[in-house]
């Protein structure tokens, strides 16, 4: 077969004149490289510091919203969502559209997710599925940032073709760039921000809103640190303040470790929480690295335990004979158990890249926010004033309706019957308008005295409006109370607990050393922290915290919840106390273990502390009751009545053991130190029976005794209160709170009496004392009682101050009725100075 011949194209012989421009390098490089730097700063890597979003993360969440998916309907799939971002707002990869899509449904990146995601959205150690498998949805808090944009409050920019148009950027009900943080490499400079605590940041705004002079420290006492999504926690405050001062700063944090015994002769270490963006394979993978290379010792196995039902449960699995915080220091040092976090607070401010403190980042925050209220304010007065126009309008017309559709009628033309209506009825052209369109059927509903109903509904709101706008106090109180009603909605408790500075475990060699019975004291690691005094503090909430130092509690200051102190103990940073349980269990306690309160203004917030229940294993149905020191006489009194004065010879070699053997259903009331044998013992049940005798009737016993008779008491009497007294002091009092059993907690206030210690009888032992209280009627118990040093002090659950009589009553007379309930009575230190009952 004959090849085909290609024939060649027709040459071009259209004459063309070359213009060659020559161009400098080094000028177009830089215009270029600059112009590309620009694009990637302002238009992809940097948050904006008003709702704190990038560009794609903004076009998400208007698309998202646009398409009505929200929290109340179903799922769609996110390559939907994606493709609509992609073709209408955002003309790059969908892969950089999806991972932004991702990391904002991760409640492992987020301290408060955007999108609620439906399938696999990826762990720290894999990757998502594919867009084509996951479905998603806006979460609830994101409604609360596109909220309103229907009522121009902020401006919209056209799109990358002019077709369509977009927010600049959203109305943020809440400080979104603090609360969730943000990450981004831009050319030149990048951003690194640690999430926050949605309660503790709307607190700094809203107190920065009443007072736009607030200092740094001000606003630390509402945002004393990050709040971590993964929990952990913050080693060191130092890097903290310095990020919030200038913007740039560094923090440790760890992972939650507790000790357990996996068998009776094995001890392993359980990690529940881990470093921000660690996941537990990658720590498995390191640590199991370091042990083959010789820098871990003391590690048998690894285990991850890890489920959707319990959480993040890695074991480490500890060899017979070695310390289990001398492995976990290790474990910090070689794994990424302790990582470090850098505070970069780069963000977009006016269009500028600007690196900005904690207070600046929320005074740019409230500017934005009270320019959306007042613009919404705006919008919506002219809705209300444009409504108002046309009711009125209508009220003029409606009085004769027919000769108006009268006039219609007898009209060649609508032009005609307009003009008509404006020269008979003193109309607008829009009212006229308005009433030329209504269908016949519209006339049914209208009556006059709807319309005049609406009129002055409309000109209320119309006043309120105008109000708002007139006062830039009544303007700022309404942006603050929106952000309470937020922080109400969706604010969660701290995860993340703030150690002033890292406790240390004892060496290795010098533990050893002491098992091998050699005397001395254990050498520190060199990271050891100073035995600096203290006071170790347990409040009603079961909070358990210590201080820095041993500076008085000032009673000056914002109150806030669980800062009420029920037991405070004077030690060392590196001493050992001992806490007493309900069921008569002594936990022998390190004070370094215990979360350090950040350094205080006024009274603590105990925002560093933690639950009696995470920090002590506690059993069953127990309760902690009180901190003691190991090394003093103890007083204990149980509900049955039961005394106890018990000598400090606790074993050295064990963790925990009974103090006092208790009977069938009884409980630890209280336990005090009472080495003097001049104390008073004093027991108040809770039909108001009082007891007081000398302590020297009390002989110590070992811990195993049972005790001895206290209180003699009637059927179906308790103790109420047991606590001990120096004879000589002259402020002792005596409080009694008596109301009603069939009361709900917190609904009857209950009558209050406060009475001189001095003025009750010294009983013996085992009788059933005096009257302390006379019941009114209706009154048939006591609730609270407290004796001690005086002056006494009463709160509500939330740590709220209640008012007591001041005046002393008679013993046996009847109280003073509270005008509100009380749930907390005690001495002046739970509120003060420790030093006063020192």
């Amino acid at each position: 077969m004959a090849r085909r011949q290609s024939s060649a194209p027709p040459e071009d012989t259209t004459p063309y004149t070359e213009n060659i421009v020559d161009i400098d390098v080094t000028s177009e490089m830089e215009g270029s490289f600059l112009e590309y730097a620009y694009s990637v700063i302002y238009s992809r890597a940097l948050p904006d510091a008003r709702d704190g979003l990038k560009p794609v993360q903004r076009r998400i969440l208007y698309m998202m919203s646009d398409m009505g998916l929200r929290p109340d309907r179903g799922h769609v799939k996110s390559a939907r969502v994606v493709g609509e971002v992609m073709g209408k707002l955002h003309p790059h990869g969908d892969t950089a559209i999806y991972d932004a899509m991702v990391r904002m449904a991760q409640d492992f990146s987020l301290r408060l997710p955007l999108i609620d995601g439906h399938g696999n959205f990826g762990s720290l150690d894999d990757g998502p599925a594919a867009p084509r498998y996951t479905e998603a949805r806006l979460a609830a808090a994101a409604l609360t940032l596109t909220n309103h944009l229907d009522e121009d409050v902020v401006d919209f920019v056209p799109n990358y073709d002019n077709q369509l148009t977009q927010p600049d950027v959203l109305p943020a009900a809440f400080p979104n760039l603090l609360v969730n943080g943000a990450t981004g490499i831009a050319v030149g400079m990048a951003t690194n921000m640690a999430p926050h605590n949605l309660v503790e940041v709307i607190s700094a705004a809203r107190h920065l809103i009443a007072h736009p002079d607030a200092t740094l420290d001000d606003i630390m006492r509402f945002v004393p640190g990050p709040d971590l999504p993964s929990g952990g926690r913050i080693v060191g405050l130092d890097g903290i303040r310095d990020a919030y001062a200038t913007g740039r700063g560094s923090f440790k944090t760890r992972a939650k470790v507790e000790v357990e015994q996996l068998s009776a002769r094995r001890t392993g270490l359980v990690v529940t929480e881990l470093p921000y963006m660690v996941g537990p394979e990658k720590v498995i993978e390191k640590i199991k690295d370091a042990v083959n290379a010789k820098k871990l010792t003391g590690i048998s196995d690894i285990v991850d335990l890890t489920d959707r039902k319990h959480g993040l449960r890695l074991v480490i699995e500890l060899k017979n004979g070695f310390n289990p915080n001398a492995v976990l220091q290790q474990l910090y040092r070689y794994s990424p158990m302790e990582d470090s976090f850098g505070i970069n607070n780069v963000t977009l401010v006016d269009g500028q890249p600007q690196t900005l403190g904690l207070v600046q980042l929320l005074t740019v925050y409230v500017n934005h926010r009270i320019d959306v209220v007042r613009r919404r304010t705006v919008f919506r007065l002219g809705k209300k004033k444009d409504r108002l126009h046309l009711v009125e309008g209508l009220l003029i017309a409606i009085v004769d309706i027919d000769e108006v559709i009268q006039i219609i009628r007898s009209s060649d033309e609508a032009a005609a019957a307009r003009a008509r209506l404006m020269s008979i009825y003193d109309l607008t052209e829009i009212q006229a308008n308005y009433i030329l369109e209504l269908r016949l059927r519209q006339l049914t509903k209208y009556s006059r005295i709807e319309l005049e109903k609406e009129q002055d509904e409309l000109r209320r709101e119309i006043a309120e409006l105008e109000a708002i706008l007139g006062s830039e106090e009544r303007l700022r109180t309404l942006v603050s109370d929106e952000l309470g009603e937020i922080a109400e909605e969706h604010g969660t408790p701290r995860r993340t607990v703030l150690l002033e500075s890292e406790a240390v475990a004892p060496t290795v060699a010098a533990d050893l050393a002491l098992a091998a019975g050699k005397k001395g004291k254990a050498a520190p690691l060199a990271l050891e922290i100073a035995d600096d005094p203290c006071w170790a503090i347990l409040t009603t909430s079961g909070q358990v915290a210590r201080t820095s130092n041993q500076e008085p509690l000032a009673e000056a200051g914002p109150r806030a919840k669980h800062d009420v102190f029920t037991s405070v103990v004077k030690t060392s940073a590196r001493g050992e106390i001992a806490a007493v349980t309900s069921l008569g269990r002594m936990l022998r306690l390190q004070v370094m273990d215990m979360p350090v309160l950040p350094p205080m203004s006024g009274l603590p917030n105990l925002a560093g502390g933690v639950p009696a229940k995470d920090f002590l294993t506690l059993l069953k149905g127990e309760t902690l009751v009180a901190f003691v020191p190991l090394d003093e006489v103890l007083a204990i009194g149980t509900s049955q009545g039961v005394v106890k004065r018990v000598q400090p010879d606790y074993p050295l070699n064990r963790e925990d053991w009974e103090v006092i053997a208790l009977k069938d259903k009884d409980f630890v009331v209280n336990v005090v130190p009472a080495g003097a044998d001049d104390a008073e013992l004093v027991f108040v049940t809770s039909q108001a029976q009082l007891l007081k005798f000398g302590a020297a009737g009390v002989r110590p016993q070992g811990r195993t005794a049972g005790g001895m008779a206290g209180i003699k008491l009637a059927a179906g009497d308790r103790v109420l209160f047991f606590g001990a007294v120096q004879p000589q002091d002259e402020a002792a009092v005596v409080v009694t709170i008596a109301g009603t059993t069939g009361a709900l907690p917190g609904t009857a206030p209950g009558t209050a009496k406060v009475t001189a210690f001095s003025e009750y009888p010294v009983k013996g032992r085992a009788t059933a004392g005096v009257r302390a209280h006379r019941f009114l009627k209706g009154e048939d118990t006591l609730l609270l009682a407290w004796a001690g040093h005086g002056p006494a002090k009463a709160a509500s659950a939330a740590g709220v101050a209640r008012s007591l009589p001041q005046e002393h009553g008679r013993r046996d007379g009847s109280g003073v009725p509270l005008s509100q309930p009380v749930d907390v009575v005690g001495p002046a230190m739970a509120w003060a100075d420790p030093a006063q009952t020192a």
